[in-house]
């Protein structure tokens, strides 16, 4: 990496970034990991290049101060900007040297816009995954799912009547709205939903993720719109796309309905779903329930909730910063991409605290 070298000038010494991150510090190898990552997308991240005009953000530089946001909780482009104009072990990690100058905030929210999407972001969580592979960390045989509503950025005096009746929309008080009938003029792709009986109704997107019960690794996200029936869509969406006949599937009580387990012996997966039997039949046989995996499945399952905890409190998804369905599913995509990182990290041991 370039820097400035060591001189002695009078009774001032100017030494390369580098050597002012500790030896001893955590990010070394996040930044290992994370280089390792950007290197085997090398062709996809040349063709997001420009090929005349302006001179832009590198997107390696781009994607490194993307993760730095998540991991370190910062909250918005400008904080960003702020902490890598004076924060040393921010400039090392994205790769500028101590005295390159920082972008705009403006700047580098309309290279990402242009850069960052699905794509980029499937890639690289694919690339945390292969890693845990590599490194024999991930089951292959036994998983567990779960999903939970990411509150969208727009809120309730957005959501109007489709038919524009409402005038502003600012007093909805003793009106009866819905999906059907209503959108958010703000985020047009986000639902009204509530996440249980008694709660609050929230403009949100419903995420899935599928997580290996070896060491709680994320292998699958699937974002969609909040449906009633959406947690269970994504769900055999993840399957299809990452279990094979003879796998096992964790759940909570959410997924015990006869048709979503129907759908999962049809595929051969052995569902492993806590019994739902409050004034209702279960779905789930009761010999099937007794059984030593299902009582390890349902035990291990539990840990699924610190990935979305930690995306909610660490990487700022409790109310997304971004609207639009596409976008959703990006950023998504790449917090748990830094979740895989840092609980890898936890796992070898040099990134602490990390999710446990």
């Amino acid at each position: 990496m370039r820097g400035v070298d060591v001189q002695q000038t009078g009774m001032f010494s100017y030494v390369t970034v580098e050597e002012r991150v500790p030896k001893e510090h955590p990010i070394r190898k996040l930044r290992a990991l994370v280089d390792t990552i950007l290197k085997e997308m090398d062709t996809l991240l040349g063709s997001r290049y420009a090929a005349g005009g302006r001179e832009s953000i590198p997107p390696e530089r781009l994607l490194r101060a993307s993760l730095l946001q998540v991991v370190y909780s910062v909250r918005s482009e400008r904080l960003l900007m702020e902490q890598m104009n004076y924060n040393l072990l921010f400039r090392w990690f994205v790769g500028l040297n101590i005295d390159d100058p920082v972008w705009d905030h403006s700047t580098f929210s309309f290279n990402r816009e242009r850069l960052f999407d699905a794509e980029i972001a499937q890639r690289f969580f694919e690339n945390t995954v292969l890693l845990a592979k590599l490194g024999e960390l991930v089951s292959d045989e036994h998983f567990s799912v779960d999903g939970s509503l990411l509150e969208a950025w727009a809120s309730q005096k957005s959501f109007r009547r489709k038919d524009g009746g409402d005038g502003d929309g600012g007093d909805f008080r003793g009106e009866k709205r819905g999906n059907e009938t209503h959108t958010s003029t703000t985020d047009p792709d986000a639902r009204l939903m509530r996440k249980g009986a008694g709660k609050e109704a929230k403009l949100s997107y419903l995420a899935n993720t599928l997580m290996e019960n070896r060491n709680g690794l994320i292998v699958g996200v699937d974002v969609r719109q909040a449906t009633g029936t959406a947690e269970r869509d994504g769900a055999l969406n993840l399957v299809d796309n990452h279990l094979q006949r003879g796998s096992t599937l964790g759940a909570d009580k959410g997924y015990d309905v006869r048709e979503f387990v129907q759908a999962l012996r049809r595929r051969g997966i052995h569902a492993h779903i806590a019994r739902n039997t409050n004034g209702r039949r279960s779905a789930i046989d009761g010999r099937a329930a007794r059984g030593k995996g299902y009582a390890m499945s349902q035990q291990v399952r539990k840990r699924i909730e610190q990935a979305f905890g930690w995306v909610k409190t660490i990487g700022g998804l409790r109310k997304l910063p971004v609207i639009g369905l596409e976008k959703v599913r990006a950023w998504t995509m790449w917090n748990f991409a830094a979740y895989n990182l840092i609980r890898m990290g936890g796992i070898g041991a040099w990134w602490n605290p990390s999710p446990t």
